[in-house]
């Protein structure tokens, strides 16, 4: 059964990324775009519309032009923004990293994407200056520009220039904006190529059923290269006019802080923070009636915990669901409906087809019955750069994406995701492979086979490690996780161990997750 939305659709938008978000800036003048949190350092959309087309130029000067990629490592700040524009505008792809990466993560996506810029900020300098390095050992020649003042290397705003940006010919349907790196439903982190179309016609889908507009105040405190964060507040928010307050990371004092001080209106979040905003015995003492809004989205939520946030704070508190490889958006929590039931990920966006299907038999499940989420639309990602193999198996030949997750609707459209198939790990919202631990452990002298799936705590889903000994060796729990944790990012690291004398595997050699994920439930 092919399930339609119950919106009317909406045309494709085939416009560059930048024309579409930055047509009305210079219109609203002095009206704040963007104001840094922690500092009030203020851009307004004015500034931001000259700042972008000073950079372009810029950049054009160097020489950076149509297919090149430019590496945005960075935490939030006001510039981010600038920088993804100006290198959209002169038909660049921008291809984002998490400031928490570790040099050799960094260095694997610089080359896989062939970066041929990196823009970093001062904090997260040291792990650039060595990943490039390794970089510069393959034969590529990167250069590092920086958003502050960092010694050695050249800023940002060293590079605005009075003069024209050149007029770049844009094809909306087929040119990458921007290169997010995803693991999919399984493997390790892949780009995905979003096109200005992917990206454009989702905020059309979405504004169907969640408005924003200039009266807006908005909480960042999502990292903004993570395309949720990239699309709810930098595109959506400044297309639509609202005045973004930056945080360059989560700090539940600052947030909680911002959110009165702010007059703060609406709050985009992951599970872990509402669990906070549940419970923090702060809140009881704070004006949060400027608050009308929150979107949860990144994760699961318990309906408990969403239940609880909205009697506490008296506000509509919604979800959303999607993933990097759809733009991101699929589902959202339909604005004003607060009959809608916790726990559901809301509706179907215009424009969007999903199917619910067996993923033993790849037949459609009956009404009512769960089975994997597949999706068809235009916010359906271009592919897997470089690797066709791995397109091909997330996007089948009639152009459903097979989301991996498993998910029910109910008879009033609402929709609800309940399990996955995926091997992919989610913890406090950040994407965890399996493979890519499982490589790093398996390179441990001591360790002979390795598996890890996610466990959940009852608040989040924590990688654990299964490990076969090397035999004569006597390897603690303490030391396989101190071994990965100086290899990743610390989201990544390993939270819980457990040795075993075989990991089960199929005559395929593929291992089997799902025997492990049911001798952890006989466990326990």
């Amino acid at each position: 059964m092919i399930y339609e939305s119950q919106c009317d659709g909406v045309p494709t938008v085939d416009l560059p990324i930048h024309s579409l978000v930055l047509a009305g800036a210079e219109g609203r003048g002095a009206r704040p775009a963007m104001v840094d949190a922690g500092t009030g350092q203020t851009l307004s959309y004015g500034e931001l519309a000259v700042l972008v087309r000073r950079l372009a130029a810029g950049l054009a000067a160097e020489g950076i032009g149509k297919g090149d990629v430019i590496a945005l490592h960075s935490p939030n700040t006001i510039l981010f923004p600038v920088v993804f524009y100006a290198a959209t505008s002169i038909g660049a792809t921008v291809t984002t990293l998490s400031p928490l990466s570790t040099p050799d993560e960094i260095a694997t996506q610089l080359i896989d994407a062939d970066a041929r810029l990196m823009v970093t900020v001062s904090a997260t300098l040291t792990a650039a200056r060595a990943a490039t390095a390794k970089v510069r050992e393959t034969g590529r020649t990167i250069e590092i520009l920086t958003c502050d003042r960092a010694t050695g290397h050249r800023g940002v705003l060293d590079l605005l220039t009075d003069g024209p940006a050149p007029t770049i010919d844009i094809d909306p349907a087929d040119d990458v904006a921007v290169l997010p790196y995803s693991s999919g439903t399984t493997g390790v982190p892949k780009g995905v190529m979003l096109t200005h179309r992917n990206l454009c016609t989702n905020l059309a889908q979405l504004h169907s059923l969640h408005h924003v507009d200039e009266s807006e105040r908005i909480i960042a405190v999502l990292p903004f290269f993570h395309i949720f964060g990239l699309t709810a507040l930098i595109n959506n928010a400044l297309y639509r006019g609202a005045t973004v307050y930056v945080h360059s990371r989560f700090d539940l004092d600052a947030f909680l802080t911002s959110l009165e001080r702010d007059r703060i209106t609406l709050a985009y979040v992951a599970p872990p923070i509402m669990l906070a905003l549940a419970k923090h015995p702060r809140i009881d003492s704070q004006d949060l009636t400027a608050l009308r809004r929150i979107i949860c989205a990144a994760a699961p939520l318990d309906a408990g915990v969403q239940t609880a946030v909205a009697t506490r704070l008296g506000v509509e508190v919604g979800q959303a669901y999607g993933m990097t490889e759809l733009s991101p958006g699929t589902h959202v929590h339909a604005d004003g409906h607060h009959d809608e039931p916790a726990g559901s990920v809301g509706r179907l966006i215009p424009s969007t087809r999903a199917r619910l299907v067996d993923p033993t038999t790849g037949q459609d499940v009956q009404p009512g019955d769960r089975g994997e989420l597949w999706i068809q639309g235009p916010q359906v990602m271009k592919g897997y750069l470089g690797r066709p193999d791995a397109t091909d198996t997330m996007i089948d030949a009639d152009g459903w994406l097979h989301t991996g997750d498993i998910a029910r609707v109910d008879e009033h459209g609402n929709w609800y995701i309940v399990d996955r198939v995926k091997e992919l790990i989610k913890y406090k919202a950040y994407q965890v492979a399996p493979a890519e631990l499982e490589a790093i452990l398996v390179g441990h002298p001591a360790i002979a086979d390795a598996a890890v799936i996610g466990v959940h705590d009852g608040t989040d889903e924590l990688p654990k490690a299964f490990i076969v000994r090397t035999p004569g060796t006597h390897l603690t729990t303490e030391e396989v996780i101190a071994y990965v944790a100086a290899q990743v990012s610390p989201y990544k690291k390993i939270r819980l161990v457990e040795f075993i004398d075989t990991i089960p595997k199929a005559s395929s050699g593929k291992i089997l997750r799902r025997e492990l994920r049911d001798r952890e439930t006989l466990v326990s």
